[in-house]
């Protein structure tokens, strides 16, 4: 059985998806401090099982973008798709960060990760892995 190289730009690529769903977790740890400290404050059953929701909600989510992180890493071609459809959320996300909501700096946060992981998912390396070792085709005969 043939092993196939992962090349260089999907692992790095995989290494930036997987730092994005740990950011991910952190922040569902946030919320539930949150939510521990609410306990403290006096704040109603609702707002406590709301911020528990919202955590599961982010937790489930980042969960399958850890899973893309490190199929990516792994070389797995599943991981390609929905790691780049998560990429272009968080563009959407980032321009809303930008522009409605006056938050540059989270903007840019999203923005600077999610550009180069779709720059390393589309850059020639990239391409070529994802025709599972088939010549892309763009390639040169000669490669």
């Amino acid at each position: 059985m043939l092993t196939e190289v992962v090349p260089r730009s999907v692992r790095i690529a995989g290494v930036l998806t997987t730092l994005q769903a740990v950011a991910g977790l952190i922040f569902v740890a946030a919320l539930l401090i949150r939510s521990t400290a609410a306990d403290i404050g006096g704040v109603g059953e609702f707002g406590r099982g709301q911020t528990y929701g919202e955590a599961g909600y982010y937790a489930l989510l980042s969960a399958g973008v850890l899973a893309a992180g490190i199929g990516m890493l792994k070389g797995k071609h599943w991981a390609r798709t929905p790691a780049l459809l998560l990429q272009l959320m968080l563009l959407g996300t980032a321009w809303y960060a930008f522009g409605p909501s006056g938050q540059p700096v989270i903007g840019l946060a999203l923005a600077i990760p999610a550009i180069a992981v779709l720059y390393f998912m589309f850059n020639r390396e990239g391409r070529q892995w994802s025709y599972y070792g088939n010549a892309a085709p763009d390639a040169d005969p000669e490669d």
